[in-house]
C-alpha cells in the first residue's frame, strides 16, 4: 500500500467557501444566478441542470472544482477568467480517486467531470462514478450506449444480465441516475434513437431496482424516483422515435404510474406530454387531445409559461388528427402566447429543446395533418433555419417535413432538394421517424421521376439502406 494513502479513519478537511464565486453572483438570489447559467449554457450548446442548491454548493465550498461542462459555461459567461479566478481550486489537485497517489497507478484514471465532495450517505468514490459514466456515455457517439450502464450502483450492464440486489442507495446513485438521463438525451439530439433504444433498457431496469432496494434518506429517494421516471420517459422516446410505439407507450405509462405513486407533477405532465405526442402519431388524435390537456391542468400550477406553450401544440395536433381547424387554432394561439412569456426558473430542465425551431416545426405538422401544404412548408423552413446545429436529428426531421410538404404542395424539384439535404445528415442521425417520412415524400414523388433533381432524390433514397 502507498504511504500516501488515506486511511478511513482521517477526517475529510472542512471546505472553505468560495468568496470570489460568491462576489461574481452580486445581488442576485441563488435562483436568479442559476437561471442565469442555464441562459448561458444554452447559448454555447452545453447542458448543466443549475439550480439554487447548486449555487450554494459552489458558495459553501463543497464543490472545489466543476465538471467540464460547467467550467465551460462558467469560463463563457465570466471571459478572461481561469477557474482559479473563480474561487475553484485546480484540477490536478481533485483529479482521480480519493487518497490515491497520482505517481501509484500511472494512467490509471483519465480526467473525468465530476464534482468532487460527497454527500454523508454516499459509500463510494464519485470518482469512479464520473469515469463510469463518462466512458459510458461520452466515448464514441451513438454507438458508445452499447457500453451505457449505472456501473456505479452495482448493476448489471449488459442488456440480457440479471440484476444483481443492491444495498441501500444514496446520493451518488440519484446522481449517476440523473447523470444517464441527461447522456441518452444528449446522444439522441445529436444522432437519433435507433442505436441507443435497445441498449438504453438496461439503465432502465438498474434504475427501478435501485427504487425496490430503498434509499437512505427521503430527499434521495425523491431524487430517484424522480430520475426513474425521467429516464422511462427518455427510453420511451428512444422507442416511439424508432418506430417501436408499444414499447413507447409501456415506458410512458411506467412514468405516469412512478409519478402518481409519488405526487411529482412536474413528471405527470412529462410524461402526459410524451403519451399525447405518440397518440398521435399512432393514429389515435383523440386520445392525444385528452392526454395534452390532462397534462394543462396538472401543469398549470407549476409556472413554466413554456411548458404549457408546448402543452397546447400537443393539443393542437391532436385536433389536427381530428380534422378540427378551429379547435387546432385555438390551441396554437394559446401555443403562442405562452411561449412569448418568455423563460422562466420553472422550466424543466427536459424542454431545453423547445425554442422557436421546435415551435415552427410542431405548427407544421399541424398544417400538414390538415392538409394545407403550402403553410406547412413555410413552418417546417423556419423551422430548419432557426435550429441549433448542436441538434442534428432535429434539423434533419424539419427538413424532412419541409420535402413532404413541399412534394405534396406541388413543389417537387424544391421537394427533391431539401429531401436530399436530408440523406446527407442520415450518416449521422438513425431515426426510423424521419426515414419512414422520406419514404412518403418519395412515393409522392415517383409520378416526377423524370426531372433530373427529382431522379437524383429517387436513387439516392432507393440506395441508402434503412435502419434495422
Amino acid at each position: 500500500m502507498a504511504s500516501s494513502q488515506v486511511t478511513s479513519s482521517q477526517s475529510p478537511m472542512p471546505p472553505r467557501p468560495n468568496l470570489a464565486f460568491r462576489r461574481l453572483r452580486g445581488q442576485r438570489s441563488p435562483a436568479e444566478f442559476a437561471a442565469a447559467v442555464r441562459r448561458a449554457a444554452r447559448e454555447i450548446g452545453e447542458r448543466v441542470s443549475c439550480d439554487a442548491r447548486y449555487v450554494g454548493r459552489v458558495e459553501a465550498g463543497e464543490i472545489r472544482c466543476p465538471n467540464y461542462a460547467y467550467e465551460r459555461v462558467f469560463l463563457h459567461m465570466f471571459p478572461g477568467r481561469t477557474l482559479t479566478d473563480l474561487g475553484f481550486a485546480p484540477r490536478a489537485t481533485v483529479r482521480g480517486r480519493r487518497g490515491r497517489d497520482a505517481s501509484e497507478t500511472p494512467g490509471a484514471y483519465e480526467p473525468y467531470d465530476t464534482q468532487d465532495t460527497q454527500d454523508p450517505d454516499e459509500t463510494y468514490d464519485n470518482y469512479e462514478e464520473s469515469d463510469v459514466l463518462r466512458r459510458a456515455f461520452m466515448t464514441g457517439g451513438g454507438a458508445t450506449v452499447a457500453a451505457a450502464s449505472l456501473g456505479p450502483i452495482g448493476l448489471a450492464a449488459d442488456a440480457t444480465a440479471a440484476v444483481r440486489p443492491v444495498r441501500r442507495a444514496g446520493a451518488s446513485e440519484a446522481g449517476a441516475l440523473e447523470e444517464a438521463v441527461r447522456r441518452i438525451r444528449l446522444l439522441d439530439d445529436r444522432h437519433g434513437a435507433d442505436g441507443l433504444y435497445r441498449r438504453a433498457a438496461a439503465p432502465l431496469r438498474a434504475a427501478y431496482a435501485l427504487l425496490d432496494a430503498g434509499a437512505t434518506r427521503q430527499t434521495t429517494a425523491d431524487r430517484l424516483h424522480s430520475g426513474a421516471g425521467e429516464l422511462a420517459i427518455s427510453v420511451g422516446w428512444l422507442a416511439h422515435d424508432s418506430g417501436r410505439f408499444d414499447d413507447a407507450r409501456s415506458h410512458y405509462a411506467e412514468a405516469l404510474a412512478t409519478a402518481r405513486v409519488t405526487g411529482d407533477d412536474a413528471l405527470e405532465a412529462h410524461a402526459f406530454c410524451n403519451t399525447a405526442f405518440l397518440a398521435r402519431d399512432a393514429g389515435r388524435p383523440r386520445e392525444a387531445v385528452r392526454a395534452a390537456q390532462a397534462a394543462q391542468r396538472v401543469a398549470r400550477p407549476l409556472g413554466s409559461a413554456r411548458l404549457m406553450s408546448l402543452l397546447s401544440l400537443r393539443e393542437a395536433g391532436g385536433w389536427a388528427g381530428l380534422a378540427d381547424r378551429t379547435g387546432c387554432e385555438q390551441a396554437l394561439a394559446r401555443a403562442q402566447a405562452y411561449f412569448e412569456r418568455g423563460l422562466c426558473d420553472a422550466d424543466p430542465e427536459w424542454m431545453s429543446f423547445y425554442g422557436e425551431a421546435e415551435l415552427e416545426g410542431l405548427e407544421a405538422q399541424c398544417w400538414s395533418a390538415l392538409g394545407d401544404w403550402r403553410r406547412a412548408a413555410r413552418h417546417a423552413r423556419r423551422a430548419a433555419d432557426l435550429q441549433d446545429p448542436h441538434f442534428t436529428r432535429n434539423i434533419a426531421l424539419y427538413t424532412a417535413e419541409l420535402a413532404d410538404d413541399l412534394a405534396r404542395g406541388g413543389r417537387p424539384d424544391e421537394g427533391a432538394a431539401a429531401g436530399l439535404r436530408v440523406l446527407e445528415l442520415l450518416g449521422e442521425v438513425q431515426s426510423s421517424r424521419i426515414q419512414t417520412m422520406l419514404a412518403g415524400t418519395a412515393r409522392v414523388l415517383l409520378p416526377h421521376r423524370r426531372a433530373a433533381g427529382v431522379s437524383a432524390f429517387l436513387e439516392r433514397h432507393a440506395s441508402t439502406p434503412r435502419t434495422a
